[in-house]
């Protein structure tokens, strides 16, 4: 089906024609900010990627005339959605050995399948497909951990995504480096070369306490004070993580990294399940972000992260999906529905995490933490035109009362119909645009070929 309806008075322009400069008239507009606020009878207005303003539709056509118009009658127009934690190339692991905990999933399955798989090829392959399913999705932005972080990127960049790539950081070699100052050199070198993409950044992302040593998280902290980035590590996701550094160092993960100097504003604790009152208190201290992925913490059983706790100390939520091998979908809106409903659960209390507050962190929650507060996650003059096209029909949608409520609560990523980043169309009537990714079929079957035998138990 079309994404929307001609402009009224006028020809379909076509989307090669109105990127540069159009209007978008939703039936309803989301914009996050001012919290709670749905508009409408308003427009967005796009020129040169960024959103040149947001007003009342009739005076957008009186001050506008000239630009294209693009109706959405049936639906919500929301900021492009934010996924704040994934490993995109391990899209090519999804289904290869589910139903098992953490650490027999990593050591046993994941780890030996990365060592005989993982190349540049891999994780060019894999992150382009993860772009796709993202994109259908109304995903326009991803935050990335994984080995070759150049390729991740080349795809990301092919696939027109805003991207945040990891300087992944871990002790033990692989195919990309030899040890963890082999992983930070070919990393910053990387985030040199594309310094002034506009479509990509980067973090630190030191992989994890028990993998990661206090030399290599010394550095860590000193490079992130100097170049102002976040640090995006996995911290208390499981408790036997807890155990092995009362062991081994003597203290809690979180007590460690903040003796390391990693505890700051920049710091996005990855899953965070984990947390003491005081582990808590700390977050919201020093400005800290949780990038929650509720549906990974299921699945592997890590626990339930207290989230309605975070929320009240003021701590930074943003929403992620980790990455296919342990989800098994990089789909946002299962993230939020999953996140306020187990919210709820844990807090015994129906008033935790709102729709609005699911919404918030799969939206600007995730891009401030990830440094792109000012750029995305709502849809503000000023910022990019990164945005996402609901629409709220079909009797499964009927009747809707409260529009935020049904985009967490009722609404899938099967309802998304289009997607602009930087103000290029993506997705169109629900079909990708991007010609990159016609050969993914053929080349997604030879990897399943190829890791085919390593699946299951």
């Amino acid at each position: 089906m079309p994404l929307a309806e001609p402009p009224r008075g006028g020809r379909d322009p076509g989307f090669a024609e109105i990127e540069k400069q159009f209007i978008l008239q939703p039936r309803w507009l989301v914009p996050i900010e001012p919290a709670g606020a749905v508009l409408t009878q308003h427009a967005v207005v796009v020129r040169a990627g960024l959103i040149e303003a947001v007003l009342p539709a009739a005076e957008a056509a009186a001050r506008f005339a000239g630009y294209e118009r693009v109706e959405l009658p049936q639906h919500a127009l929301i900021p492009g959605l934010v996924n704040a934690h994934t490993h995109a190339a391990m899209t090519l692991m999804r289904g290869l050995a589910d139903d098992l905990p953490l650490m027999s999933w990593l050591e046993e399955h994941i780890w030996p399948a990365e060592k005989l798989h993982v190349s540049r090829e891999f994780v060019r392959d894999g992150t382009l497909a993860a772009c796709a399913e993202m994109l259908r999705g109304g995903i326009t932005c991803f935050n990335d951990m994984y080995f070759f972080p150049d390729a991740a990127l080349e795809a990301a960049l092919a696939a027109r995504m805003r991207s945040v790539h990891g300087i992944i950081v871990i002790e033990f070699p692989s195919a990309y480096a030899a040890d963890a100052a082999d992983y930070l050199r070919k990393g910053l070198e990387l985030r040199d070369r594309y310094g002034d993409e506009p479509l990509a950044s980067f973090c630190l992302a030191p992989h994890a306490p028990y993998t990661v040593a206090d030399a290599t998280f010394r550095r860590v902290a000193t490079l992130a004070a100097e170049l102002d980035i976040p640090v995006h590590v996995h911290v208390h996701e499981t408790e036997h993580e807890i155990e092995r550094s009362l062991a081994e160092h003597g203290v809690r993960p979180l007590e460690r990294l903040q003796r390391l100097n990693l505890v700051t504003p920049n710091l996005i604790a990855v899953h965070a399940v984990h947390l003491t009152r005081e582990e808590i208190a700390l977050l919201a201290h020093h400005g800290a972000s949780v990038a929650h992925c509720p549906s990974s913490n299921l699945k592997l059983a890590s626990g339930f992260a207290p989230i309605a706790k975070l929320a009240a100390a003021g701590v930074n939520i943003a929403l992620g999906t980790d990455g296919a091998a342990s989800n098994n979908r990089l789909d946002m809106f299962q993230e939020m529905r999953t996140a306020a409903l187990l919210a709820k659960g844990v807090a015994a209390d129906a008033r935790a995490m709102p729709a609005q507050a699911a919404l918030r962190a799969a939206t600007l929650g995730a891009a401030q933490a990830l440094g792109l507060g000012k750029v995305a996650g709502s849809i503000a003059a000023g910022k990019a035109a990164d945005l996402t096209a609901v629409a709220l029909r079909g009797v499964e949608l009927a009747p809707c009362y409260d529009v935020v409520s049904h985009l967490v609560y009722a609404a899938g990523r099967e309802h998304v119909t289009d997607v602009w980043v930087a103000g290029e169309a993506q997705l169109r009537g629900g079909e990708l645009l991007n010609d990159a990714f016609a050969p993914l079929e053929k080349r997604l079957q030879l990897w399943q070929n190829s890791l085919g035998g390593l699946a299951g138990h």
